[in-house]
């Protein structure tokens, strides 16, 4: 009797642990590797960002190498695709196919991290003057690596204020590296 009590536990753990793995995710990490990107498509691998949740939000540990040195906006964007895709005039434009900052709320507005504008705005990334960053950042405000799925995460060539001036994106600039999370 004892052991069909055990038995019988046993599988109640077990079908609460695959609701609650089914509730978060299946995974405890994911690898997003990154290349550099131009208006003609996909360059050389620049090493990749590994996702994980963290208590304080989704942490994005970074294995990059071979990009410029200084600090580059960095941000979640809507599209799941680093593809070359055209601007709003027409123009071709590296990682278009990526769309713009996910922004699931319509603030249309950059804030960063903490702010309540863009969803997709994350911290900067800092590269140094060795070419690599391998830093974690953390995104407070995404709450689980899940969120992130079927989106790109793109590097721009400038800095990050959090502002919406000076166009674009409040200096970032042009898009410089690019990740599908899947």
């Amino acid at each position: 009797m004892r052991a069909q009590h055990l038995l019988a536990a046993i599988g109640v753990l077990s079908m609460a642990s695959c609701s609650t793995a089914a509730q978060f995710g299946s995974s405890s990490s994911i690898t997003v590797p990154m290349a550099l990107v131009t208006a003609t498509g996909a360059g050389s691998p620049v090493g990749y960002i590994t996702l994980r949740n963290g208590a304080g939000g989704v942490a994005l540990a970074l294995h990059l190498r071979g990009l410029p040195a200084g600090d580059h906006g960095f941000h979640l964007h809507g599209g799941g695709s680093c593809a070359p895709g055209a601007n709003p005039a027409g123009e071709m434009i590296a990682a278009g196919g990526a769309g713009s900052h996910l922004d699931p709320a319509n603030s249309g507005h950059h804030e960063g991290p903490s702010g309540q504008g863009h969803l997709g705005d994350l911290p900067v990334l800092h590269v140094g003057s060795n070419g690599t960053a391998s830093q974690v950042l953390v995104a407070p405000r995404l709450r689980s690596i899940d969120e992130l799925r079927g989106h790109a995460l793109i590097i721009h060539a400038g800095g990050d204020n959090y502002s919406d001036t000076p166009a674009p994106l409040g200096g970032g600039g042009v898009r410089i590296a690019c990740g599908v999370v899947s």
